[in-house]
């Protein structure tokens, strides 16, 4: 990068009038920006301009504006950071929205940059105009709309501390064509004052926790229920929550959102809970006595039936955000405030007892969930004929540990012709097998992938599972591997 846009500090306001697109860039820079995903479109033609004369910043061209959003997610989930998205006015903005309402249904912080028709044109049905602030509040933590070049700093970086502060989420900041053309004066972050309406409580009220550990210490049957706000804090929400369970002696289980925060391989782990979630887990909820929830929000995939919920339980829930605490389940103390500062005073709180209760009072209790543990609710019969979905995670995870990859799922079955959940709750009882989902012809994955100049990888017998993921780790292209999954069919032939 050369010339004056070198020499912009980034804690100091520029001495020069900057357009639109120089400021957008600088604001990215002066919030840590390296990597933006996007797809350009004429009113956000200025910021692509700024994009093409600078190294510092990556962009990286996605070929439809919901992968821009979902790499934007996958972005902020794999490094901790805001992720950045960047799109085009109208279509551009409204392909954006499954991406918007997936990241505030998950917690994830990003931030939407989207066009606009000109000030003056909008409410005018210009081409390619839409509400976009109409459409996108129900699917973001907040949005703006841009009205002067002077606001279009101090906005960027509102969207960036609201978009990362209490409960992470989508922030859409949305610029019209002319506010991106108008020259105006840089506003470094230290300038902008936080917004007074928007100041999540971090610490916690200590007399609820003391409350709350002092049920703790009477619960003969307690379960510690975590979600993705101990994720979302940080590893030393997960240290602390690895900390208490060993203080405690208390059985651990976890939405998917939370997995990860407590290790698989730690003594106290029951596994997930909720709707494929195991015997053992779902068992202790039902009948414990005691319910500590951290950061869970008690979706309805882990909640069939509120009023059936660990009925005979006290529950303790702990958000940062408040509107979780008693939305779906009635609890009889909630804390709010991040997990890492409520779990570090509860470890505190409870090292402070006069008396530390005995772990022996728990005994019963863990010979019953040991009791539940014998179902082996995840256990599989494995097939010479076909592959099972287990079969082929177990040898992925194998194979690929010494890389320390990081592995992205979704809710179906790998390929089986059939959307997962679908089939689950749409089966057509006609003995055949098949949903109304089914699918009767499917492209061949492995020809599509050598299209995009990709290897394409295929496999269906289990005696070649480990050679052809050896030939997806050592080629040196990306690679598709179709995995041809056990069907209905298959597993009824064993």
């Amino acid at each position: 990068m050369t010339g004056e846009k070198a020499n912009l500090s980034p804690n100091t306001p520029s001495d020069r009038l900057l357009n639109g697109g120089e400021i957008v860039l600088q604001a990215l820079r002066d919030n840590g920006v390296e990597h933006i995903f996007g797809y350009p479109g004429a009113a956000v033609l200025p910021i692509y301009d700024e994009i093409f004369q600078q190294e510092d910043i990556k962009h990286f061209l996605v070929r439809h504006e919901q992968g821009a959003g979902h790499a934007a997610e996958g972005y902020a989930r794999s490094t901790g950071r805001v992720g950045v998205m960047l799109v085009t006015s109208g279509p551009g903005v409204t392909n954006a929205v499954t991406a918007l309402q997936d990241a505030l249904m998950d917690s994830i912080p990003i931030v939407c940059l989207s066009g606009q028709v000109p000030t003056n044109l909008i409410g005018m049905d210009a081409f390619q105009e839409c509400d976009t602030v109409g459409i996108t509040r129900p699917c973001t933590k907040h949005n703006f709309l841009v009205n002067h070049i002077d606001n279009l700093a101090k906005t960027i970086h509102r969207a960036f501390r609201i978009a990362a502060a209490g409960r992470p989420g989508p922030v859409l900041v949305d610029m019209p064509k002319d506010v991106l053309f108008a020259s105006g004066t840089y506003v470094a972050p230290d300038k902008v004052a936080l917004l007074p309406s928007y100041q999540p409580a971090m610490q916690g009220d200590q007399n609820a926790i003391r409350a709350a550990v002092a049920l703790m210490a009477e619960a003969r049957r307690p379960i510690i229920y975590t979600g993705g706000g101990v994720i979302n804090s940080g590893p030393e929400a997960s240290r602390l929550l690895r900390e208490l369970a060993d203080l405690t002696g208390f059985p651990v289980t976890s939405t998917v959102m939370g997995l990860g925060a407590y290790p698989a391989t730690g003594p106290n782990w029951l596994r997930v809970a909720g709707q494929n979630g195991s015997h053992e887990a779902n068992m202790a909820i039902g009948e414990c006595d005691l319910m500590i929830a951290i950061g869970a929000r008690f979706d309805d995939l882990a909640i069939s039936r509120v009023h059936e919920f660990s009925p005979n339980s006290k529950k303790i829930q702990i958000d940062i955000d408040a509107s979780s605490i008693n939305k779906r389940v009635p609890v009889d103390i909630g804390i709010q405030g991040d997990a890492a500062h409520v779990l570090a005073y509860m470890i505190h709180a409870w090292r402070s007892l006069s008396t530390v209760p005995d772990q022996k009072r728990l005994r019963a209790w863990w010979t019953q969930i040991d009791h539940s543990r014998t179902h082996h609710s995840f256990s599989y019969q494995r097939l010479d004929h076909a592959i099972m979905p287990q079969h082929a995670l177990e040898r992925l995870h194998a194979l690929t540990k010494p890389y320390d990859p990081i592995i992205a799922t979704e809710i179906g079955h790998l390929s089986d012709e059939h959307p997962g959940m679908t089939r689950e709750w749409g089966q057509v009882p006609d003995g055949s097998g098949r949903s109304r989902s089914y699918s009767a012809s499917l492209p061949d994955f492995t020809k599509l992938a050598e299209a995009y100049g990709a290897v394409g990888l295929h496999c269906e017998s289990p005696s070649e599972l480990d050679a052809r993921i050896e030939e997806m780790i050592d080629a040196d292209r990306p690679v598709l591997f179709h995995c041809r999954l056990a069907r209905l069919a298959d597993t009824l032939r064993q």
